[in-house]
């Protein structure tokens, strides 16, 4: 990654060219966990619809239950921030997520459907907690002007994490389970039920070795600490400003929740859609290694959109990819075979810019109310929790026609990129203070 030149333009000539470097490079492993344990629902959701036999709209509320933790912790974890600083809150956050991970054991040894769902709560609550820390930092430590081709390159990461994410849960989850080996259609017995709830042990107590680890690691490094103009400035001079001024934050939160419900429909149903006779006609396992391309694309358009920003607007580029995914989503629809198995695949190259890019354009100009507003734009990442109702469509009138719901999310991304990202009283832009 091509961290110590963005970060030489933040530090100017009388700071070290990498002072900031290495901490974006720490924080870059962040986002790497966080899409890829984000990732593992997405090939676990066919496993657990096998193994409690669920229907579309089951299937997708463990997801809904996943992004409604966003809903509630976001602002206690931007208190949270504000009490004990950013690098005990990544350390916590990371527990966090461990702790569920280790839960998820406790769930295949019963087998329960309830405590899945509470884990994944827990997990999710966890990774919400990191998303309000470290996209404010990224954001901030530059120049504004580069801020979403700053964000881009490290979210760049988190698309590496859920490119990988899906060979991970093919192997370990799907391939060792009856169901994830069957043929579509295919009725598991009793016993089979049991020993496929199993199969999800193994992977989530290595995720979880993994988190305490790092933990470990970010409570031993020396992170740059956010300036007083973020991190506690004082509470009179925050109440002399209003969030509810900036346009393109008042835009940017349901941009941000609209978004979600477009790229988690389309990630959480990939493999049932592709699995469908007319369309692959593939086995789970084998669908779920489709699904790393879908990823890829994000991480490949997630690096071209940092490159192209350097020269290109945010908003421009925006603009563009929103357009792009409502061309490749209506193909997806009216077409069948492997031109709508690639077309939804293709979609996610161009949702790749489309949430950092959102998440940078909404807080530009915040000032000292960047932590505010931060919180808020993840909060709306429990937009992703309406997948359910993408589920529902599913069930009533076919999968494929579901897909309508994504293309009409692109249509608001586009008129945010057009008009709802221009700001409105712009405030200074917060500082970075040197590793102590």
């Amino acid at each position: 990654m091509a961290l110590p030149s963005q970060v030489k333009q933040s530090t100017g000539a009388d700071q070290p060219r990498a002072t900031y470097a290495p901490a974006l490079t720490l924080l870059a492993s962040l986002f790497f966990m966080w899409g890829f344990i984000t990732v593992i629902n997405n090939t676990l959701l066919p496993h657990l619809r096998s193994v409690f036999d669920l229907n579309y709209t089951q299937t997708t509320l463990i997801e809904s239950v996943w992004f409604i933790a966003y809903f509630f912790a976001s602002i206690p974890s931007a208190k949270l921030i504000e009490r004990v600083g950013y690098q005990k809150s990544l350390v916590i956050g990371l527990l966090i997520m461990a702790a569920g991970a280790a839960g998820m054991t406790l769930a295949a040894s019963l087998p329960s459907y309830g405590v899945t769902l509470v884990m994944l709560f827990v997990i999710a609550s966890g990774i919400t907690l990191l998303q309000v820390a470290a996209n404010p930092y990224v954001a901030v430590i530059g120049p504004p002007e580069t801020s979403s081709s700053r964000l881009n390159l490290v979210q760049a990461m988190n698309s590496a994490g859920t490119m990988l994410a899906p060979l991970f849960g093919a192997y370990l989850i799907l391939g060792r389970s009856k169901g994830g080996t069957a043929e579509a259609g295919t009725v598991l017995t009793q016993a089979e039920r049991l020993a496929d709830a199993q199969s999800v042990v193994l992977p989530y107590v290595l995720v979880a070795a993994v988190l305490v680890v790092l933990a470990v690691i970010i409570a031993r490094f020396p992170l740059p600490a956010l300036g007083s103009s973020t991190s506690r400035l004082a509470r009179e001079e925050r109440k002399k400003h209003s969030l509810w001024k900036h346009r393109n934050l008042v835009f940017g939160i349901p941009a941000i929740f609209i978004y979600l419900i477009a790229e988690i429909g389309v990630a959480n149903l990939f493999v049932n859609f592709v699995s469908q006779p007319d369309i692959a006609n593939l086995t789970n396992e084998q669908a779920g290694r489709y699904l790393t391309f879908l990823w890829g694309g994000m991480m490949v358009g997630r690096f071209a959109g940092s490159a192209i920003m350097q020269r290109i607007p945010a908003e421009t580029v925006l603009a563009a990819f929103s357009i792009g995914a409502f061309i490749v989503m209506l193909v997806t629809v009216f077409t069948t075979g492997p031109v709508a198995m690639w077309s939804l695949i293709l979609v996610g190259l161009f949702h790749s810019i489309m949430f950092p890019t959102i998440f940078t354009l909404g807080i530009r100009g915040l000032g000292p109310l960047t932590e505010e507003g931060s919180g808020l734009l993840i909060m709306a990442i429990a937009g992703g929790a309406l997948v359910v109702v993408q589920g529902w469509l599913a069930d009533a009138y076919g999968l494929q026609l579901s897909f309508l719901l994504t293309a009409l999310c692109e249509l608001y991304i586009l008129f945010y990129a057009l008009w709802g990202a221009k700001p409105t009283h712009a405030l200074a832009d917060p500082k970075v203070d040197p590793a102590t």
